[in-house]
C-alpha cells in the first residue's frame, strides 16, 4: 500500500497532468479558458480575485522554496533554520489566508449570484472543493511543522517530492510524516490529475500574441442624414 499510494499514484497522476493538457489543447482549444463571469458580477470580483490569486502565487513559491530547494542550499547561503522556518509561518500563513479567503469570496459569489452558478459546471464544483482541501491541508501542516510539532518536513515531505521527479523514490518517508503531511500530499497529487479538465489550464496560457499582432482599425460609421439634424463634422 505504502509503494502504491507514494509511488505508483503520484506516477499516474502527473502522467495524466501531462498527457491531459496535450490532449485538451489539440482537442479542446476553445475549451481551454477560464470561462470568466466578469460581466455578471464585478464588485466580489474585485475583492476576490486578487486575494486568491496573489495568495496562490505566493503559495507556490513557497513550495518552490520548501520542497524544491534542499536544506543544505539554504544552510549554504546563510539562512538558519530558526530564519528559514520564522519566515515560512509568516509569510505562509498570510499567504495561505489570503488564498482562503479569496476562494470563499470566489465560491460565495458563485453561490449567490444567479448566472455565475448558472455557468459553474460539475467539474468547477469538484474542483473548488479539492482545492480548498489542499489549502486548508496546507496551513494545517504550516502550524504543525514550525508552531505545535517537531516534525521536519525537509527532510521528509521535501526529499520525497524531490525524489519523483529524479526517479528516486523515497516512500517510506511520506508513511513516516504526520497524516496532515500524508492528506496534503494525496490531495495535491489528486488536484494535478484533475487539472487539465478544469479552468485551471489557464494558468499556462499567456497573451504573447497580443505583443506582435496587428493593430486593429476602428472606422466610424458613414453619419445618418435623417431626421432634422445636419450632422456634424469632424473626424
Amino acid at each position: 500500500m505504502t509503494l502504491f499510494l507514494w509511488v505508483v499514484y503520484p506516477y499516474i497522476c502527473l502522467t495524466i497532468f501531462v498527457v491531459g493538457h496535450i490532449w485538451r489543447y489539440r482537442y479542446d482549444k476553445f475549451g481551454w479558458t477560464t470561462r470568466s463571469s466578469q460581466l455578471y458580477e464585478n464588485r466580489l470580483l474585485r475583492l476576490g480575485s486578487p486575494l486568491f490569486h496573489f495568495g496562490i502565487l505566493a503559495v507556490f513559491l513557497g513550495h518552490v522554496m520548501g520542497l524544491g530547494v534542499p536544506k543544505s542550499w539554504t544552510e549554504a547561503v546563510g539562512i538558519s533554520e530558526g530564519l528559514y522556518h520564522f519566515f515560512a509561518v509568516t509569510v505562509g500563513a498570510i499567504a495561505g489566508i489570503c488564498t482562503l479567503v479569496g476562494m470563499s469570496i470566489l465560491i460565495y459569489r458563485r453561490r449567490t449570484t444567479g448566472p455565475v452558478f448558472s455557468a459553474t459546471t460539475s467539474m468547477d464544483k469538484v474542483m473548488y472543493a479539492l482545492l480548498a482541501l489542499v489549502i486548508v491541508l496546507g496551513l494545517a501542516n504550516t502550524v504543525v511543522a514550525n508552531l505545535v510539532g517537531s516534525y521536519d518536513y525537509r527532510e521528509g515531505v521535501s526529499i520525497w517530492f524531490r525524489g519523483i521527479f529524479r526517479f528516486q523514490t523515497y516512500p517510506e518517508l511520506m508513511a513516516a510524516a504526520p497524516w496532515t503531511f500524508q492528506a496534503h500530499g494525496l490531495a495535491a497529487i489528486t488536484l494535478f490529475a484533475l487539472w487539465p479538465f478544469t479552468r485551471l489550464v489557464h494558468v499556462f496560457s499567456a497573451p504573447l500574441g497580443y505583443l506582435t499582432r496587428p493593430y486593429i482599425v476602428y472606422r466610424s460609421a458613414k453619419p445618418s442624414t435623417a431626421g432634422n439634424r445636419p450632422a456634424r463634422r469632424g473626424w
